[in-house]
């Protein structure tokens, strides 16, 4: 078996309050750069908006496998992102996705690299 065949791949949907998005925002960058930088099974936390509606969040979420995610969720920044921003949530919903291509995920990484 495969690394990739382990792969915890998730997009998160989330639906801010907008009279707090700013500070979510704010929040949410913060704990997505650390969760990149200090945790090695977390590949991805790609927070985007909604085109059409900024306080429509969407997450990119690529962990290694299942430790990861699990280990990620007890991390101190993922505990401060989610209990400071509880309020700010009007909704959420996490969405379990399954590569269709595992073999070209690699690369697609390996193209932002400079």
């Amino acid at each position: 078996m495969t690394q990739l065949e382990n792969l915890v791949v998730r997009i998160s949907e989330i639906e801010v309050f907008p009279m707090y998005l700013d500070e979510y925002v704010a929040i949410l960058k913060e704990e997505a750069e650390a969760s990149v930088r200090l945790e090695p099974g977390v590949i991805s936390i790609y927070p985007m908006f909604v085109e059409e509606n900024a306080s429509q969040i969407r997450i990119l979420e690529i962990y290694l496998d299942e430790k990861a995610y699990k280990d990620h969720l007890q991390t101190p920044h993922f505990k401060h992102y989610k209990s400071s921003t509880l309020k700010m949530v009007k909704s959420l919903k996490l969405i379990d996705m399954e590569s269709m291509d595992k073999e070209t995920m690699p690369y697609i990484f390996k193209k932002l690299e400079r």
